[in-house]
């Protein structure tokens, strides 16, 4: 009983937070739309995409700093304290978001997406729990359950923006607010106070923060092997989760009503398979990340040099070995690397990916300005060059733990 409200709390908390990450995505392309007069817009003059590129990429911006030292934090300071901390304070920056979009103010929008996305960094400390505190096959069910949810919430998030918009701008953002709490008061009945486990730094976080953030962590051989091959894997998967709606329009001539249909079937899809990925295997856990990492690169190069309906196949069905990575990977890394800490093992997968969302921004859109195609056919070489190094990395005869020595 105790376990399940472990998890159940845990996977709301991931859900919530999710949806808080994803609700600003419809909202801001009207707000910045060269029809619109004023306000959001007209900041200082700037181009109106400008400022929406901008405060799209904000957000992730702050999570790749959250991700990169919160679950580290959460290893000297405690995960209960960190986490309902992140939790408030993420509850706090949606009301501010709100505000800022009922005022028309640019500067504070950017400061609260900022804020509120450094906070959402929180999942790492999410995976670190459950992590520690469980074993064995619970432990891989759970962490799969536990990205399951983080999939439903980018889902669930447009969705309830579409569906409560319409009577104000602001109300999707009370109800995140309303949510988080009601999660973070779950999760502070269900665990238990921990006291500071690390005493060295005088409970000073932010020493804490700048001598132990996740990238520390890759002055150790294997981490760095992991972190190279998660970038190159991570990066695939960024870019086609950016422009896949892009090749939508360009190749099927999809709206915004087609294109939120296909990403409800491929959060779907990712979402059912997390219930039941993270079973257990006899193969070495590397080999099937690496064999999942092949089948997501086939689908990238399925969409970028298939036909439209292959491409439609290949988005959907993008899910399925996805989700079954990240349950392998997850779970393998939290063995192997759990002397480190759980938060800052975590912390550095989570971060891997917010660094692979920025860097596919930026050299994926130079790629559009040729072909968006582009854009899908390098993600799938670059998942696949992962997979084959994931299956030679496999092959070596000694377990990671015994690599540090």
């Amino acid at each position: 009983m105790k376990n399940g409200l472990l998890i159940g709390s845990a996977c709301l908390l991931a859900l919530l937070s999710t949806i808080g990450a994803s609700l600003a995505y419809p909202l801001l392309p009207p707000l910045f739309s060269s029809a619109a007069p004023g306000g959001l817009a007209s900041f200082l003059g700037l181009p109106p995409k400008l400022l929406f590129g901008i405060a799209l990429m904000v957000n992730p911006a702050g999570m790749l700093l959250g991700s990169a030292v919160l679950g580290s934090l959460s290893d000297a300071l405690g995960r209960r304290r960190i986490l309902l901390l992140t939790t408030v304070g993420a509850a706090a920056g949606h009301l501010l978001t709100a505000y800022a979009l009922l005022i028309q103010s640019y500067p504070l929008l950017i400061a609260a997406r900022f804020g509120t996305g450094v906070l959402e960094g929180n999942g790492a400390i999410l995976r670190a729990l459950l992590a520690e505190r469980l074993d064995g096959p619970l432990r891989k069910h759970a962490l799969s359950w536990l990205n399951g949810s983080s999939h439903l919430g980018w889902l669930a998030g447009p969705l309830l923006s579409g569906l409560s918009a319409g009577y104000s701008i602001t109300l999707p953002f009370f109800i995140a607010t309303g949510g988080l709490l009601l999660g973070g008061l779950l999760a502070m009945l269900v665990l238990e106070r921990e006291p500071v486990r690390d005493r060295a730094s005088g409970g000073r976080w932010w020493s804490l923060a700048r001598e132990r953030h996740a990238f520390t962590l890759l002055r150790h051989g294997p981490l760095q092997t992991l972190f190279l091959i998660h970038l190159a894997y991570s990066c695939g998967v960024a870019g086609f989760y950016e422009f896949f709606p892009l090749w939508l329009v360009e190749t099927g001539g999809y709206d915004a009503a087609g294109i939120a249909l296909v990403n409800m079937l491929l959060c779907g899809t990712m979402t059912v398979t997390a219930l039941f990925a993270g079973r257990a295997h006899a193969l070495d856990p590397r080999l099937r990340a690496g064999n999942h990492a092949g089948a997501v690169a086939l689908a990238l190069l399925c969409v970028g040099i298939g036909s439209l309906h292959v491409g439609m196949a290949a988005i959907i069905l993008f899910g399925l070995p996805h989700a079954f990575y990240n349950a392998t990977l997850q779970a393998w890394a939290a063995e192997q690397f759990a002397g480190h800490g759980q938060g800052a093992v975590m912390g550095l997968l989570s971060t891997t990916f917010c660094l692979a969302q920025i860097l596919m921004a930026l050299g994926g859109g130079l790629l559009a300005l040729l072909d968006t195609r582009l854009v899908l056919v390098a993600g799938g070489l670059l998942a696949g060059w992962a997979a084959l190094s994931m299956r030679r990395w496999s092959r070596q005869a000694a377990p990671a733990h015994q690599e540090f020595a």
